[in-house]
């Protein structure tokens, strides 16, 4: 199984997300990290830990990180997620709390105990990330392989015209990640890639209802509120998971079927706040990033459908 990392604000997609790393038989989940984004910080880790308890995987220790962008106020997709950014189903509180060290000297610690072997999964804004490559401006290189959860390549944003909410809740963050990154040690799968190849359908929505675990039940339960605003916002035909389907690629790379290597930047400027700046001439710098294009939506919703069914 894969060693993993994982660092996350918790809304309603990344619970699902965590239900993948920890339920599938793929990942070795050693710590996740918490961070303000979806929702504020306390949220994120209640949350966190939430989905761990369902998964059946107590033993995960949660670390609380971040409560706010590096140099912005906090803006929370709460209007998209629920207050409490789990459909506002008023799920009961976990029985675990969190660890009390500090997110950001986990994710510096965790690769110098076993360097070169874990695998970094982030699936909220680059806070935690950033503040830690400030103190190790060489840590992305100690992961085995970065995976991010970031960004929008085409340019068709959810939370903008042009950006994804990752990005463009701490594009400063975003950009100290993208100043240390190397397309060989780090894979950015963003919004674009979930518009187009995760979004659950209403036969995939009943599908998951029908195999009537607790962790289907929870799955999908906690998506409600976002397909509303899939619905009246972004207008696909469902709620997509744009958490899921990056933590399906670092759990089986061969989902992604197209990437592209080049030098992103990202915008912080108010009118493109957060929008991906991508150079594809040939004078270009050379490429900082991979950037996942499509995936196999088939197998990614079987894997899906699998981990929520549970062992046979």
């Amino acid at each position: 199984m894969l060693p993993l990392v994982v660092d996350t604000d918790t809304g309603s997609d990344d619970a699902v997300a965590l239900l993948l790393a920890a339920a599938s038989g793929l990942g070795d989940v050693r710590v996740v990290t918490t961070v303000a984004g979806n929702v504020p910080l306390p949220v994120a880790t209640r949350n966190a830990l939430i989905s761990l308890q369902t998964a059946g995987r107590q033993d995960i220790p949660v670390h609380e990180g971040c409560a706010c962008p590096m140099t912005r106020a906090l803006s929370t997709a709460q209007h998209v997620h629920g207050q409490d950014g789990m459909g506002d189903l008023g799920l009961p509180d976990p029985l675990r709390a969190a660890e009390p060290e500090h997110a950001v000297d986990v994710l510096l610690d965790a690769p110098r105990d076993l360097p070169g072997e874990l695998t970094l999964v982030t699936l909220g804004p680059l806070t935690n990330v950033a503040a830690a490559l400030l103190r190790d401006r060489d840590l992305l290189s100690r992961y085995r392989h970065v995976y991010c959860m970031a960004g929008a390549a085409d340019m068709r944003g959810n939370v903008s015209a042009t950006a994804e909410f990752n990005v463009w809740a701490d594009p400063e963050a975003a950009r100290v990640v993208l100043q240390a990154a190397t397309p060989d040690k780090v894979t950015w799968i963003g919004w674009d890639v979930s518009r187009q190849d995760a979004v659950m359908t209403p036969a995939d929505q009943l599908r998951l209802e029908r195999l009537g675990t607790p962790m289907a039940a929870f799955a999908h339960r906690v998506n409600r509120t976002v397909a509303d605003w899939a619905r009246d916002v972004t207008g696909l035909p469902g709620y997509d998971l744009p958490d899921p389907v990056a933590m399906a690629v670092a759990l089986r790379p061969e989902l992604a079927v197209e990437r592209e290597r080049a030098y992103v930047d990202v915008a912080l400027g108010d009118e493109t706040r957060g929008q991906l700046i991508i150079d594809r001439r040939r004078t270009a710098p050379a490429p900082n990033l991979t950037l996942v294009r499509r995936v196999d939506e088939t197998a990614f919703k079987q894997l899906l459908f699998d981990t929520c069914e549970g062992p046979r």
